[in-house]
């Protein structure tokens, strides 16, 4: 009796797996190559948006590029890490680097949940990640004297 129910689910299950598989297997690679492009696109207005809110709330301390070497930083006497440098933020999680934002540290402002989403504080993240990266892929020139490295208690 049991063989006599398994033979017939078998054969139903097989039908119904044929029946909703996709039909043209480029159809379903066309709506694959879509979403990713969707998704590139989604990412890049994300991008887009993090260096607006970090050109209007960062940049004037932190530099355009993320170097920390502006007029405001030594008018108000702050030495601000060089984000340009790789190694520099290699060592701090995106989590220290989000509370840092969203709370302020020392001078440092907070970025208020008003003035920016968490998902943007988060693709601002990724953005200043990315001042270090572009540096790295760019080509060396000829190392600056080291200057004297005594740490700040305002660096951020």
């Amino acid at each position: 009796m049991l063989k006599t129910l398994l033979l017939p689910s078998a054969a139903a299950l097989l039908v119904m797996a044929f029946l909703y598989a996709p039909a043209n297997p480029a159809q379903s690679a066309s709506a694959n190559a879509k979403a990713a492009a969707g998704k590139a696109a989604a990412d890049a207005q994300a991008m887009a948006k993090a260096k607006q809110v970090y050109n209007i709330d960062c940049a004037l301390c932190h530099g355009e590029t993320g170097d920390g070497k502006t007029d405001v930083a030594k008018s108000m006497d702050l030495t601000l890490l060089d984000w340009t440098d790789v190694k520099t933020l290699s060592d701090r999680q995106d989590s220290e680097l989000f509370n840092i934002i969203r709370n302020g540290k020392g001078k440092m402002p907070s970025e208020a949940p008003g003035r920016a989403t968490d998902a943007e504080v988060k693709n601002m993240i990724l953005y200043i990640r990315s001042f270090g990266k572009e540096s790295a892929s760019a080509p060396a020139t000829p190392a600056a004297p080291a200057a004297s490295t005594q740490p700040s208690p305002n660096n951020q």
